[in-house]
């Protein structure tokens, strides 16, 4: 009876978990010559990402805040890959001093950015407030990179066609951006409530950097690389030990691999004929629909202004 139970629960159980792993890109193409920069590169999709990358012959520049981290994850992607020409930089995304120096620095020393791909975040981490007095999820998922991406959009430009890839996620839907209160200095925190917002923001500058960049040569996405058991949810389990406890074997079979989900984001990056497609949201390899907040063009513009105001960036 028990190896009945087996037969039937083994294949289904492959079934499903080969249908939580979504969308594989299929893409193959070569990026030689191509210089590819990749934040928070050091672990979970970032790392696998960059592996793929730099399998596709590209310069990868792996931006990370912990360089030892940042080191080991290289050396490892340079021997799985045989690509000599992967290299790390420092960059604090909670910084504005970190982000404009890490700019400054990339744009004097390397020759082409043909793909920024935003992945760095935190996720539901408690109220800490950053050296810019920014609330830490808005700085480091929104913030940090709309100011990354603005600084480094002539290298984006002159590389042209060129892409950038901001990495949201499904959380996005039922997100609100509070622009009187962006940083929960008057509403009670919620780290949920702050996770979506700044995911929400990914989604709408992605929006508005298509539109404001248009007929440049330069697109930009975003994306939901799926439900992934990664170093990002440590701060979940900090507020929910229990919860993490009981959630952390069906994780394993439930939760995409950091390889699954980094498949978007590769697609996203390398897929032929997305141009005419900037601005739109991906998931599991394909175009979805983003939520009804995630298209709204008037948040969107005010966003852009309040998020170049807050980091002292004049216009685009």
């Amino acid at each position: 009876r028990f190896g009945a139970v087996l037969a039937v629960t083994c294949p289904s159980m492959a079934v499903l978990r080969k249908w939580i792993g979504g969308g594989v890109c299929r893409c193959s193409v070569r990026l030689d010559g191509k210089t590819v920069l990749i934040t928070g590169a050091n672990t979970g999709i970032g790392k696998e990402t960059s592996r793929d990358m730099a399998q596709r012959g590209a310069r990868v520049v792996m931006a990370c805040r912990d360089l030892t981290r940042a080191e080991r994850a290289a050396e490892e992607v340079r021997r799985s890959t045989g690509n000599g020409n992967v290299v790390i930089r420092h960059l604090d995304l909670a910084s504005v001093y970190s982000v404009k120096q890490f700019a400054k620095d990339f744009l004097d020393s390397e020759d082409r950015l043909d793909i920024l791909i935003n992945n760095a975040g935190v996720m539901m981490c408690p109220k800490w407030l950053t050296e810019d007095g920014f609330e830490t999820q808005l700085a480091v998922n929104h913030l940090g990179h709309f100011l990354l991406t603005n600084l480094l959009v002539p290298k984006l430009k002159s590389s042209a066609p060129s892409r950038v890839i901001n990495v949201s996620s499904i959380a996005h839907q039922g997100g609100r951006i509070d622009f009187d209160d962006l940083f929960f200095s008057r509403r009670t925190y919620s780290s949920l409530e702050s996770y979506r917002q700044s995911k929400l923001a990914n989604v709408l500058f992605s929006r508005e950097l298509a539109c404001r960049l248009k007929g440049s040569g330069v697109s930009s996405f975003s994306l939901h690389p799926g439900v992934i058991r990664t170093e990002l949810g440590r701060h979940v389990e900090g507020w929910f030990p229990l919860l993490g406890m009981l959630l952390r074997l069906p994780s394993l079979l439930l939760m995409k691999t950091p390889w699954q989900g980094c498949q978007t984001t590769v697609y996203c990056a390398v897929t032929p004929g997305l141009e005419e497609r900037s601005g739109r949201y991906f998931s599991d390899c394909a175009e979805k629909e983003t939520a009804p907040e995630g298209r709204d063009d008037v948040a969107a513009r005010r966003l852009w202004e309040e998020s170049a105001r807050l980091v002292g960036l004049k216009d685009l």
